[in-house]
Parts: C-alpha cells; structure tokens; sequence
C-alpha cells in the first residue's frame, strides 16, 4: 500500500524511480550517458524549486527569502494579525489578503464579540484594500480554492491548513506573525527544504476517498518524521486517475504530516478546475523535469487502498476499518492506553462499551469543513445513503458544504433532497467541527468525522470539567455507509451500488453579490470599527542579559498539540483580547499553569516598574542568593523574571500564534523541548519574543516548580553561541546544556528586543 524509500530517489521522465543507491547511480548513466545530470542539478528540476526559486528574492538557493502573491486568514486570527500590523505602521496591504469569516460565526458564546471581529475585518479591508468574505459564505480554503488559487503561484495563510498544491500553488500555513512580515514587506526566511516525491500509482478502487489515502499516507510517515518541515511534491501516473476534488482532498491533509508544503503536477483535470470556476488564465502545467531528484520518496499504490480510519487521538493513529473490525477489542484496548497517555489519566476513557453483538456503534457522523465538505464528497456520501435512514437512535449525521456555491449546486442537482430524507443535517460554510466549535458530542460519545483532526478535546469536550468525548477521522464515503447501517461501522466499500459523479457547475454570482472586494484600493478616511473586547497588544520588554525561569509546566506527552497549548472551540471567540485569551492557556492539559505564570510574572512587572521583584514574587529572595553566591553581578538593571514550560515535542497542530502569544503576555521568555514539532510553532515562540531552547533527551536536570538562571543569554544571543549554559538553581547552581538551533539575524534581532512588534518599530 505505502512504501517509504530509504534514500533519495531520481524521477525519470515523471515515470520511473531510481534509487539512490550505488546500483541506482549506475542504472542511471547507463539508462542516460553522458545526459545524466548530477544529484545536484537534478534537485532543481522538481516543481517545488521551481516556484521556491520564483518567489525567492535572496539570489541565495540555499538560504530563502520568500515574497508570497497572497495572503489569507479567518476570523480566529485576522484581529491579532492585523492589530499587530498597524502597531508597525501598516498603511495598505500590499498584496491580496482575504479575510474569512469561517471560525466564529456559530460559536455563540461572549455577546456581541463575533460580529465585532467581524465588523473589524470588513472595516479593515475597506481602509487597507481587502477582501471581505461573510460568515457562512465559505470556509477559509475552499474560497481560496475557488477564488485565489494559480499554478505556479504561492499563498501564505494563518491557518495550517493553507495547502493548495493539487491546483499548482504552493501554499503554507504560518503563525500570525510571518503574515505580518509580509504586510510589512518583509520576507519569509528559511532554509531551502527538502523535497520528498510521492509517486501515486494505480487507481483507486470504488468507496476509497481522499481521505483514505490521507490517512493511509500520515501513518506511514508521521511519527518518523519522514516529510517533516520537507515539501510533498505528488507525481506519477496515479495523479491522473484522481480527479481535481479527490486530490484536494488528500492534499489538504499533507499538513498532518508535519511537512511544510504540498504541490502537485497538474494536467487537464486541473485546467477543466480553474475553467468551471471562470478562472482559466489561471491554470498552468507544471511537471518534473525529464529527471529530479528527491530527498525521499513515497510510494503509494493507490489500488491497495482501502477504507481507512484514525482513532482517537491522532490522525497517524490509523487502521483500515476492515482490520480494526476483525480486531475489534484487541484494537480498542489499544486506543484506550494510548488515549491515557494523552489524557493523564484525569478522566475515564474507554470505547470498548460501544460494541453491541461484535460491532462498533457510533452517536454521531460528520462531514465537514476544507477536508470533508467537497461537492464530490458530499455527492458520493448522498448516493450510498440515497433511499436509506439514519435512524431514531443516539447515531446523527451532520454535513458541511465547504461553500455556499456547492451547498447551491447540491440544491440544484437533488443530492440535498436525499441528504435531508434520510434525516441528516446539511447545514452552512463553517468550520467548527474541526476545532469544537460546534457539534460537540455528548461526554462518552464517540463521533467519526471527515474533518481534518481528531486531538483530545478537539471536538470541544472540557477534561477539566470532567467530561471526554473522542473523535475518529474517515472518509464521507465510509461515513454515509455507517449511517445508512445507523450508526454501525461500516466500510463503504460494502456498497454495491453506483456513484452519479454529476458534473459541477460554480455559481460565481454568490460571491459576486456578497464578497466585499477593494480590488486592492485602500480608502483610508475608513475608520475601523472596534468591539469592546478588541484590545491592542500589551508592551513586552527586550531581552535582558540574565533571565531568571521559573518552570511553570512540565509534559512528558510524546507530542503536545497547540490544541493543548491554548484549546480551540469556544474560547476561540477571545482571539481579539491577548490578555483575556491568555486566560485559558493549557487550560485543559495543566489547568494550574495560568496561576502559575501570573505569580512570576509580577516579579517581571516589578523589574519593568524599577521596583524590588523579590518584593513583588518573595520565593525568588532564596534564588537569588544562590545565584549571587556565584554570580555577584547579577542583580538590579541586568535581569529578566519569567516562566518556562519544558514538553517533549510541543507545537504539532494548529498554525495559530495564540500558543506562543498566550504565553509570552502571561510573562513567558522560552520552552524548552527536545524537539520542536513543527516550524511553525518554533516560529511563533520566535516572533513573540521567546526562546525556543533545545535539551538533550534524557533525565531533566529541573522539574516543574524550579527556577532555572540563564547567565549571559542576551550576549549569546548576539554572539550566536552554538551552546548556552543554564543552571538548576537549588541550594546551589547546576550546570546543565541548552541550544537554540539555526536562528536568522533577523530572527535573533526579534528575540533581543522582545518580540516583532518591537522589532518593526527599531527604526
């Protein structure tokens, strides 16, 4: 089904793969003479150096400086985004940028504050020359699909989801920040990635949907980060056997696999796209060279693949569904030692009480959101349940058209009619059931979903109101077998009957008469409207040349997700107030962690006020005597007070910056991790101003509640030591490594002054 090759590999001529070997670079100039290009040259006949090398503005391959054509963000994210912008003298956007008002429009929690974002973005895009799109009108990715998408073209967006690569654009999901830059005309910097094929082969067989061969790829390659922080370019004779809805489908869940970006070579299915959505000039093919080379290969043989499922609480927790039924309890056991793991143990957990007479009952079926609410999803979930009924149990079924466009389309064509017989749900453009916003299930209740996550609490269940509900990921094909069975899972392909596959027809009027669009004209007499609950961001100090830390949390998960880190759903709805957000920061993996931070950060606030901090934190009176027992010039006017949090590989997830920012206005200055689990989160710490240090595996020399003394960090800083050394301050110093990794100037001039918005305002 899947293969991971254990080298590089050569693509001749976008059809055969040669090895990396001492075998292969033989078979390779016998097969080409004297043609055969160097591993080198052949590097830069991939797609992905293509368009890297057309939007690079360094002159530098190796070290990037990137210039996106758009941008794009939602309404969780677009205040923070665009608040800090005007902070640094933002005065018009300077290339396309689409506000989406996807989050929080159903998320009816704090008043009027949803509608005030809201207002904000279209006020914002008035003054600055935006683009305005409202609430229900479409999710963030699949507008962009429709409307920004172009081959060979590159968007970044504020969501992490932002993977366009089926349609030829390169596209990435960053924090905040990196948008900022960009509004700022600054560049987006990074090292050039690597780029890994995956060779598509076959056809895939009937009740296989994208979705199965998403899963099917994230669990061969999540946890050993074969693609991580690396592009996924598709290829190969599979690619023409999937149609323009199937491989946005399996492309939009690449970011589940930790890699940076996606792309794709594309061809007349992917022309006929841009044609229905009145965007032809659009289209442009884009294909390997005659040979390219990769830094991995995946094989995927997509005539192997079957129904596919991910288990709470991953999406690489996967299995087909086949083996999880014919392994039932066995699998189920499992899943319930590894949900302990994520849960700590705080609530009970167990799906075993959903099997009746050998089978797993399901409450709740969803297909939703930029991943499961496709029109050819849709259309293929109606068929298998066309004539069928959902049942008067617990088992209920949700669908989400991706746009308002395809929900009209779904009107026109009949396959709403038979959703809504078989008493489903089709309800607006809306992304909440991807981040527990909306349809949460009840506590115990197990839900699967074509969505794009299934992490702990993700369906917005509160652990620290004692209550879990967990998700499963599969295809809506797999899903409307299941409903049709009311609720009982199912594989779709125990269906035995036909798929219409009606052709679509994109209604671009919709948009025509509700998208407010500036076609890039700014009007600045607009004044911005502000909610109450919009608050601009709170000053934040540079670095000082000693830092005292307090660790403040300490996990040991094998990943900590954003999720974790600041919990999506209804708190989503505070994005645009950093101090009243920060409020629920790791709120449900170490509730006690907020009053933690607060406590040291007072001491900060007293080093900023010019007053005592052993005043204002008194356990820090102890700390500093050790410290100046062997650091006597440590003191007054050359320290810094702040909190730490130590997890083992935090960051996977959400490309939002509210997991770093929390922290930092809560008085963060760094976590400390073996491992960070994505760049983005590494990126985020890094634009808010904090450290984002490295540790060796092993026994920690601190625990949670420790003060840990950086001597000298803002000189290192400067100085680009390779290692730092800290201490664990007990009752006396012990020597201990951190490292920073590989940091721009740039990025180290950001951390000495506290954070970007600083940064911008140097001048």
């Amino acid at each position: 089904m899947i293969q991971l090759y254990d080298t590089g590999a050569y693509l001749v001529n976008g059809t055969e793969i040669i090895p990396d070997t001492s075998d292969g670079q033989a078979a390779l100039k016998s097969k080409l003479g004297g043609q055969a290009p160097t591993k080198e040259e052949a590097a830069r006949n991939t797609i992905a150096y293509g368009i890297l090398k057309e939007h690079n503005t360094s002159g530098n391959m190796e070290k990037l400086t990137v210039k996106f054509d758009k941008l794009t963000s939602h309404d969780i994210t677009f205040v923070g985004i665009i608040q800090t912008a005007r902070a640094s003298g933002l005065e018009k956007f300077p290339v396309p940028y689409v506000l989406t008002n996807c989050h929080n429009s159903l998320c009816a929690v704090g008043g009027t504050i949803n509608e005030d974002d809201h207002m904000f973005g279209l006020t914002c895009a008035k003054k600055y020359g935006g683009v305005y799109v409202p609430p229900h009108q479409a999710v963030i990715h699949q507008f962009a699909r429709e409307m920004l998408a172009g081959g060979g073209k590159m968007i970044l967006g504020s969501d992490s989801h932002t993977r366009y690569g089926a349609l030829g654009t390169m596209a990435m999901g960053e924090g905040g920040p990196e948008l900022v830059k960009q509004l700022l005309g600054q560049t987006y910097d990074i090292n050039m990635p690597g780029v890994v094929g995956v060779y598509l082969t076959g056809e895939p067989i009937p009740g296989v949907g994208p979705q199965d061969v998403a899963l099917a790829i994230i669990g061969a390659v999540f946890a050993n980060g074969y693609v991580k922080n690396k592009v996924m370019e598709f290829v190969g004779p599979g690619v023409e056997k999937l149609s323009a809805d199937f491989r946005i489908g399996v492309d939009v869940m690449t970011t589940e696999t930790t890699c940076l970006s996606s792309i794709w070579k594309t061809d007349d299915a992917i022309k006929e796209f841009y044609e229905i959505h009145k965007r032809p000039e659009e289209y442009r093919e884009l294909a390997p060279g005659a040979v390219a080379y990769y830094d991995g290969m995946v094989y995927v043989d997509l005539n192997k693949i079957r129904p596919m499922i991910a288990m709470p609480f991953h999406p690489s927790n996967t299995y087909t569904i086949d083996e999880l039924n014919a392994n039932l309890m066995d699998i189920l056991d499992d899943v319930e030692k590894k949900a302990q793991v994520s849960l700590d143990g705080k609530v009970p957990f167990t799906l075993k009480d959903k099997v009746k007479d050998g089978r797993l009952y399901v409450e709740q079926g969803i297909i939703a959101g930029c991943a499961g609410g496709g029109f050819e999803n849709i259309c293929d979930a109606a068929d298998i349940l066309k004539g069928a009924s959902i049942g008067a149990d617990a088992f209920t079924l949700s669908v989400y058209p991706a746009s308002t466009p395809i929900y009209m389309e779904l009107a026109k064509n009949g396959t709403l009619a038979t959703l809504i017989e078989t008493g489903a749900i089709v309800k607006t453009a809306f992304c909440g059931p991807c981040f527990g916003a909306g349809d949460t299930p009840a506590n115990n209740a197990f839900s699967i979903r074509h969505s794009t996550r299934n992490f702990p609490n993700r369906e917005g269940s509160k652990i620290q109101n004692g209550q879990i509900s967990s998700v499963a990921l599969m295809d809506a094909r797999s899903i409307a077998a299941t409903a049709a069975n009311k609720g009982y899972l199912t594989a779709a392909t125990e269906y035995a009957g036909s798929y219409r596959k009606p052709q679509y027809h994109f209604d671009k009027a919709i948009y025509d008469n509700r998208v407010f669009d500036s076609k890039g004209v700014a009007d600045p007499n607009v004044e911005i409207q502000f909610g109450p609950n919009i608050k601009d961001w709170p000053e934040m100090s540079p670095l000082a040349e000693n830092l005292i830390l307090k660790v403040v949390s300490e996990i040991h998960d094998p990943v900590t997700t954003t999720d974790e880190l600041i919990p999506s759903g209804e708190t989503s709805s505070y994005r645009s107030n950093p101090l009243g957000l920060a409020e629920f920061t790791l709120s449900r993996k170490d509730p006690a962690y907020v009053g933690r931070a607060k406590e040291v950060q007072e001491a900060q606030k007293a080093v900023e006020a010019g007053t005592c901090p052993l005043e204002a934190l008194p356990e820090l009176k102890p700390v500093m005597e050790t410290i100046q027992a062997q650091y006597p010039e440590i003191g007054k006017g050359n320290i810094g007070v702040g909190s730490t949090i130590f997890a083992v590989k935090p960051g996977d997830g959400s490309a939002r910056e509210q997991a770093a920012s929390c922290q930092k206005v809560l008085g963060g200055w760094a976590n400390i991790a073996n491992e960070y689990a994505t760049k983005r989160y590494r990126s985020n710490l890094i634009n808010w101003g904090m450290l984002p240090f490295l540790i060796q595996e092993g026994e920690l020399p601190f625990a949670n509640g420790s003060y840990i003394l950086v001597p000298g960090i803002k000189s290192a800083v400067e100085n680009k030591d390779s290692e730092i050394t800290a201490y664990a301050v007990g009752e006396k110093l012990t020597p201990f490594t951190l490292t920073l990794g590989e940091l721009t100037d740039d990025e180290r001039e950001i951390i000495l002054k506290g954070c970007l918005i600083n940064y911008n305002r140097r001048g």
